[in-house]
């Protein structure tokens, strides 16, 4: 799909919006996005074994819509419904880039979720909050939930339909964070204080592994002088369902990496776990600025693509400019390679948003990345992008 024509189908998407409260316990939401992405860029590429493609300037779109439905029975407790549907992949069908320019549920992430052989439904849980003393509360969520909604928030960099679309710049790679499927999550606050745990169990993984998930994370909230700021440091791991390539048996990284499991011998391969620690840090400076600082690591840069993650950047507010529902978003992040051939990558977005009310934003959005290889390859380019999005 050329820009063109996804700027058209934005235009159809963003129709009249509004709030729909049916009653005080009963509320349905949802989000309506379309999104065109070109690539320009140069280097080449693996498509398959033997098969080496040179970068394809192109343009594709997509168009996720979501829908969500909440409904209280009383002011402690919740049931919570979300469904996804879209319309292609975009550019992440055909980038040869390692991250995804845009972290959207695209056509191919809400269909087969997680091997479960369920399309569309991507939360349904009920949530009730306990009251601690005059200070404190627990919440307690059970059902098909997603682990980004818990852990590695940020203010300025945490939504792929409002601020940046690159990945890198939604949730830090390295925690594997896995999304829509059965789990449970625990949130106590108490003060300035909050602290998550997550646990899920996921369908299945790359490897056609079921697995299970866990994270925590501990956050400080503070409201100083130049504004207020969140503070959080997190880990997470995964149960032994990842498939390793035993290393004693002496091949080399040229044979490692070619090494397909199918074909391997028996005992080729043997199953680790996933660890990832790191931190997810946002501060408002004024009225006007905010930025936000994400820092990871993974212990596994043998399986992993990426052993590091370093991201940040900042958000200016409209107001400077007279637009005060208006921002812009900068950002840049360098990613240090594991050991299966990528050594690091280099990825920058800009994007300014621009709101016409409180429901309907269009967004003009430019991406550089550059991934470098062990072997000495390089693919870089620029995607320039058009985002628009009916939130209701």
């Amino acid at each position: 799909m050329h820009l063109t024509a996804a700027t058209a189908l934005l235009a159809g998407v963003v129709s009249s919006g509004h709030a729909m409260d049916i009653d005080e316990r009963l509320s349905l939401g949802g989000t309506l996005a379309a999104g065109g992405q070109c690539q320009d860029g140069s280097g080449t590429f693996a498509l398959a074994e033997d098969e080496v493609m040179p970068f394809n300037d192109t343009c594709r779109g997509g168009m996720p819509i979501q829908f969500e439905l909440s409904f209280r029975p009383s002011e402690r407790d919740e049931l919570f419904v979300a469904v996804g549907y879209a319309i292609d992949n975009g550019l992440n069908e055909v980038s040869p880039f390692m991250l995804a320019p845009w972290a959207a549920d695209l056509e191919d992430d809400v269909k087969d979720i997680n091997g479960r052989n369920r399309d569309a439904l991507l939360q349904a849980w009920y949530k009730h909050t306990f009251t601690l003393g005059e200070t404190a509360e627990l919440g307690t969520t059970f059902g098909i939930i997603d682990s980004t909604v818990y852990l590695d928030e940020n203010a300025y960099a945490n939504d792929e339909y409002t601020q940046f679309m690159n990945e890198a710049f939604v949730n830090a790679g390295g925690y594997s964070l896995p999304s829509y499927d059965a789990g449970a999550a625990f949130e106590l606050a108490f003060g300035s204080w909050q602290i998550k745990a997550v646990a899920l169990n996921i369908g299945e993984n790359d490897d056609g592994h079921n697995y299970n998930f866990w994270g925590g994370q501990i956050g400080y909230q503070a409201d100083t002088g130049l504004g207020e700021g969140n503070y959080r440091a997190l880990i997470t791991g995964t149960s032994k369902a990842f498939d390793r390539p035993r290393l004693e048996w002496g091949m080399d990284d040229e044979t490692l990496d070619a090494l397909d499991e199918v074909e391997a011998p028996a005992g080729a391969f043997e199953k680790t776990n996933l660890i990832g620690y790191g931190v997810s840090l946002d501060q408002a400076i004024g009225e006007h600025l905010g930025a936000f600082l994400r820092l990871s690591w993974s212990e596994d840069k043998d399986i992993l693509e990426y052993r590091a993650h370093y991201t940040g950047g900042l958000d200016l507010g409209g107001t400077l400019w007279g637009r005060e529902s208006d921002n812009i978003g900068l950002a840049y992040g360098y990613l240090e390679g594991g050991d299966l051939g990528l050594n690091r990558t280099h990825v920058a977005e800009a994007y300014y948003r621009l709101a016409f009310n409180d429901y309907l934003a269009l967004t003009a959005d430019l991406q550089y990345m550059s991934d470098h290889y062990d072997q000495g390859d390089t693919i870089e380019g620029w995607i320039f992008g058009m985002r628009a999005v009916a939130a209701f």
